[in-house]
């Protein structure tokens, strides 16, 4: 996560305990009236219009934290954001993840997203920096990879829509990890969300294995 994600994801939760503040007689209802826990976040988003980021540090909030000090640090802590940030989160929705998913890498139903990233970059996906091969001989090397477990890649989908891919090449030892995000879905955060994301399903299938993240701020 970059700096300015870190920052703009804590000035959303400061912003949503600020507003539990306010609302604390609506949000102590919502939480009594909901049936569980899930069906409770749900409430909280709606009614604080917050993240799910937010919706969990209001949850988890101790009493300790309703003091008029705690309320005036808040406060304090949201005008100084406020005024290193420009945007809000929800000029780059998607740093949350509330709905991003990965999923596995399907050679003919994806072959459609490895092209336009391959048109655009005109290197290999094997991360080696080569040429890009023909397009058909790309994906069928990368299965062969994925196959002998030397490879991961995950397709990144908003909604049933492909936004991008992550690719983890193991390679000495180490994961290289890799993330491309498609032009009309950047600077929304998407590769904020797919990097935390990718980090446990690589660790799964690789466990104990190093990674290296490379994604570039600039497409992400």
């Amino acid at each position: 996560m970059t700096d300015v994600d870190q920052a703009t994801t804590r000035r959303d939760i400061t912003d949503a305990l600020l507003k539990a503040f306010e609302r604390r007689h609506d949000v102590l209802d919502a939480i009594f009236d909901a049936d569980d826990r899930d069906s409770a976040a749900d409430a909280i988003a709606t009614l604080l219009d917050t993240s799910r980021q937010g919706v969990d540090a209001v949850l988890h909030m101790s009493l300790d934290q309703l003091t008029k000090e705690s309320r005036r640090r808040n406060q304090a802590a949201l005008d100084d954001l406020n005024s290193e940030l420009t945007f809000t989160l929800s000029d780059r929705p998607a740093s949350g993840g509330d709905s991003l998913d990965l999923r596995p890498f399907s050679s003919t139903d994806d072959a459609d997203i490895f092209a336009e990233r391959t048109a655009e970059q005109g290197v290999a996906g094997d991360g080696s920096g080569a040429p890009a091969g023909e397009l058909g001989d790309e994906i069928s090397k990368a299965a062969d990879r994925v196959d002998a477990e030397d490879a991961v890649w995950l397709v990144a989908v908003d909604n049933d829509q492909k936004v991008g891919i992550v690719f983890g090449e193991l390679s000495d030892g180490i994961v290289d990890v890799r993330i491309w995000i498609r032009p009309d879905s950047r600077k929304k955060g998407y590769g904020v969300s797919a990097l935390r994301r990718s980090r446990s399903e690589l660790a799964a299938y690789f466990p104990g294995v190093p990674l290296t993240i490379r994604a570039p701020g600039a497409t992400a």
